[in-house]
């Protein structure tokens, strides 16, 4: 296979990858070969080890579920650490790692310097604590992070999924989430401020023209409008916003569309922030307001809502409780009406790098949030809760120009971080909003947005026909 054949792209819209930044990494993995060693390393062990080759069934069983951790984790760390990359189609620099970064800890320093790369789990974990520094922008340097970092999985990351993810997974109560969404969202304006602009919106914009550099607000303006055309927002609907952030979606459709909007949060500071953007945009309290509730508690009865939006907050929901939450949607919808939900996730062809991000995600920036699934699992939950797919769009690389608007205003603001929230938070947000710019534009996260009703044959579809963005293609040239 030639060498550096990638297609480069060169577009004001997003930050443009180097062509390192294109290289795909380590995805070899097989749940056959996984379940082979899981059953026929205890059954091996069983005929070899001279204490209990003699035993019964029950033994083997014994021994499948002692050596069925360790052969797991050990088989994860092989395909990790040997696994063939998805192609070669870009050949890597191999320059030594002290060109890409410095490392402070002797010991760490001992164990990697030249062509020996880091895992990324250590060093991102060492770069929140001081002991290893970029050489130069950290984005910039995170592009050519497969010359320098392997994605392998390391007994840590193990230990974080076996003993906080999976029973973090399970329980999922509802005062874990109260505690984690408002650890999170409720520790400053400022801070969120400081990158995401003066719209304070926590999701994906959406880019108008490719050809131009539009701004963070006319991404997130863009998006705002995309979400209450899908809606058709009418002044006589009712639209209930879940998980909405800083107000500023109800805010909008409020103004601009002259509806009713009911929007909910878990988080205080969130709300008493997008009450007060309604008033200051003109809107009426008795017909928009912002509510601090848990979204199971979400005020109404059957049908109470003509539209309903959620956006990046299903993440949170969790899968134990997911279908439950859309069953709960349903309910509040009416059966005429339009539900938009827009959720964040993986790509089902991972590369080992997606998963070691994901579980970075995970443990340093949306605890809770392990609903992150891939688009063809949100599909068949939304079906499965009564729901007809009207429309779905993907906008991976959209909320790549987002975040590196994000991450500008992050870096912009660097000292009044450090100064009000100290050097590790500003580390930790720097290195998600850098890698967030990477890993969206490459496909290994992505946001899907649906458009979704009540599949009932009474449901009035044809006359969603004018606001069904995706066929309303105009051609750019002459058709016969």
């Amino acid at each position: 296979m030639p060498y550096n054949t990638v297609k480069i792209t060169n577009v004001p819209a997003i930050k443009n990858a180097p062509l390192e930044g294109l290289a795909e990494g380590n995805g070899s993995f097989n749940n056959v070969h996984l379940a082979i060693l899981v059953v026929g390393v205890p059954w091996v062990a069983k005929r070899i080890l001279p204490i209990v080759n003699h035993s019964g069934f029950k033994t083997y069983v014994f021994l499948v579920v002692v050596l069925g951790l360790p052969v797991t984790m050990g088989y994860w760390t092989l395909m990790s650490t040997y696994g063939k990359r998805k192609n070669y189609k870009v050949q890597f620099p191999e320059r030594n790692l002290e060109e890409y970064i410095t490392i402070h800890d002797e010991a760490l320093k001992k164990k990697y310097h030249g062509k020996e790369k880091i895992p990324m789990q250590v060093f991102h974990d060492a770069y929140f604590e001081g002991k290893i520094d970029f050489n130069g922008d950290v984005l910039d340097t995170m592009e050519q992070r497969h010359d320098w970092a392997k994605m392998v999985f390391t007994l840590e990351l193990f230990k974080y999924v076996f003993f906080t993810l999976i029973p973090e997974v399970i329980k999922h109560t509802e005062s874990q989430d109260e505690e984690q969404v408002r650890d999170h969202y409720d520790r400053g304006d400022d801070f969120y401020g400081w990158f995401l602009g003066p719209r304070m919106v926590y999701t994906s914009g959406i880019i108008g023209d490719v050809n131009s550099e539009e701004s963070l607000e006319q991404l997130q303006d863009n998006k705002l409008t995309v979400v209450c055309e899908k809606l058709n927002l009418q002044p006589e609907d009712h639209l209930l916003d879940i998980g909405c952030g800083w107000g500023t979606l109800a805010a909008f459709a409020h103004k601009n569309y002259g509806c009713r909007v009911t929007g909910v949060t878990l988080a205080k500071n969130q709300t008493a922030f997008g009450n007060e953007r309604i008033q200051n945009n003109g809107g009426d309290p008795e017909r928009a307001k912002i509510i601090c509730t848990d979204a199971r508690y979400i005020p109404g009865g059957k049908g109470a809502y003509t539209k309903i939006v959620s956006l990046e907050m299903a993440e949170h929901v969790g899968i134990r409780r997911y279908q439950s939450f859309l069953r709960q949607v349903y309910d509040l919808l009416d059966d005429d009406g339009v539900f938009l939900l827009q959720v964040a996730g993986f790509r089902p062809h991972w590369q080992y790098e997606d998963l070691i991000w994901g579980l970075f995600m995970n443990k340093y920036i949306f605890p809770g949030a392990d609903a992150s699934c891939s688009l063809g699992w949100v599909v068949g939950q939304v079906e499965a809760a009564g729901f007809e797919v009207k429309n779905i769009d993907v906008l991976g690389v959209h909320y790549s120009a987002t975040i590196y608007r994000w991450y500008k205003n992050w870096v912009s603001n660097k000292d009044k971080v450090i100064e009000a929230y100290g050097d590790r938070w500003y580390r930790i947000w720097v290195f998600f909003l850098a890698y967030a710019t990477i890993i969206s534009r490459n496909g290994g996260a992505s946001v899907f947005q649906l458009t979704l009703h009540k599949n009932l044959n009474g449901y009035p579809r044809v006359l969603g026909q004018p606001n069904h963005q995706s066929i309303h293609v105009l051609p750019k040239r002459e058709i016969s």
